[in-house]
């Protein structure tokens, strides 16, 4: 068995300027693309094909919708220290999305932590690290804006590798 996350690979026009600032600041920009979590990473027996088809039965409503990212914020928790690209169009489509699967066959592995659609840029080991990367890039006044068309399952290879399995189109 191994993890798996579901998760929206959004793609930008100016998808550089992200890209740049994760091989800066996010250990895990070489192995997985930006990307907003909807279901954390997991671990059960469900086949991919059985994952998929409660994709079909869940989202069979999801329309594609537009989403739009700005503004830089921070999150300190238990899992660590981060910098995060805010969502501020399509939060409510993407958080109907989280809810209507975590509060069904992925309830076990939903987080404490409140969600809050994001894409995390960058992960510090101090909250002093943290504080001087948003210092640096908390005046980006860049927006990223795209259509998500599509719900992708991932799973975490051995080397922390993103393996897509399923691409759900909306």
């Amino acid at each position: 068995m191994s993890l798996r996350t579901i998760m929206i690979f959004p793609e930008f026009e100016n998808m550089d300027i992200i890209d740049r600032i994760r091989d800066k600041y996010d250990p895990l920009a070489r192995l997985v693309r930006p990307h907003i979590t909807l279901v954390f990473p997991f671990e059960n027996e469900m086949s991919n094909e059985a994952i998929k088809e409660i994709l079909i039965k869940r989202l069979y409503d999801v329309k594609p919708f537009e989403i739009v990212l700005n503004g830089i914020s921070l999150q300190v928790d238990k899992y660590g220290n981060f910098l995060l690209l805010d969502v501020k169009k399509g939060e409510e489509d993407i958080c109907y999305i989280h809810e209507v699967l975590c509060k069904n066959e992925f309830k076990l592995f939903d987080s404490d932590i409140r969600y809050k659609p994001h894409i995390t840029i960058g992960k510090f080991q101090t909250e002093k690290e943290l504080n001087n990367a948003y210092n640096e890039l908390k005046n980006l006044d860049e927006s990223f804006t795209t259509i998500v068309n599509k719900i992708s399952v991932e799973v975490i290879g051995k080397n922390e590798e993103s393996i897509i399995v399923i691409e759900k189109m909306l």
